[in-house]
């Protein structure tokens, strides 16, 4: 006699789409994004209406003006410099170690943990580039400028509190070191003066 063939059961597969969704929806809980972190920046308290407008004029030695032209040249109070010297460069103007009248004065200011300091409290860093300058050209004064803020909180940081760096501070003394060096940093809308200072940048 011939063998029969043995049948094979058919899987059910109609419960396969609601184990579908349930694995979908447990990755989408537990997995966790990677998100990148733009550049911190907080735009200027408006001025109030009764306030004179005098009385928000900032003197020209507490202003540091940094261009970037169309072909991403830097410009700095005038001067052309290349990127690698911008921190350092900050650094001179929002400390003025040496208490130099062509960089932002110093005015006392009663700070935690310190007592009276002089400090360049109204120094302000402003940025502006051209409607052509490139997006890396853009980070890299960015990143430059932002450096020169930590470097120097981290230098009053060991200095003031025993070689802790400004990382391992508790809240109260990190903004105690951000009030002797706030960040001070405004960003103008771009402008298309790229031609007109790219004849002298060169």
């Amino acid at each position: 006699m011939a063998k029969k063939k043995r049948e094979v059961q058919e899987i059910n597969a109609s419960s396969m789409a609601d184990i579908s969704f349930l694995l979908l929806i447990f990755f989408l809980v537990t997995t966790s994004m990677a998100t990148d972190k733009g550049l911190a920046r907080k735009l200027p308290a408006p001025v109030e209406e009764a306030q004179d407008s005098t009385q928000v004029d900032i003197k020209q030695r507490n202003i540091m003006q940094i261009l970037i032209n169309s072909n991403d040249l830097l410009m700095v109070n005038g001067d052309v410099i290349p990127v690698t010297k911008l921190k350092e460069r900050a650094k001179e103007f929002i400390a003025n170690p040496n208490n130099s009248e062509n960089l932002p004065e110093k005015k006392p200011e009663n700070i935690p943990f310190m007592g009276t300091q002089n400090i360049t409290k109204d120094h302000v860093i402003s940025l502006q580039n051209d409607r052509g300058t490139s997006y890396q050209a853009y980070i890299d004064v960015q990143n430059e400028l932002v450096a020169a803020y930590s470097e120097l909180r981290d230098e009053l940081s060991r200095e003031k509190f025993q070689g802790v760096s400004y990382a391992e501070l508790d809240t109260a003394k990190q903004k105690a070191i951000q009030i002797y060096y706030p960040q001070r940093i405004s960003e103008a809308e771009p402008k298309n003066y790229g031609q007109q200072n790219q004849g002298g940048a060169q």
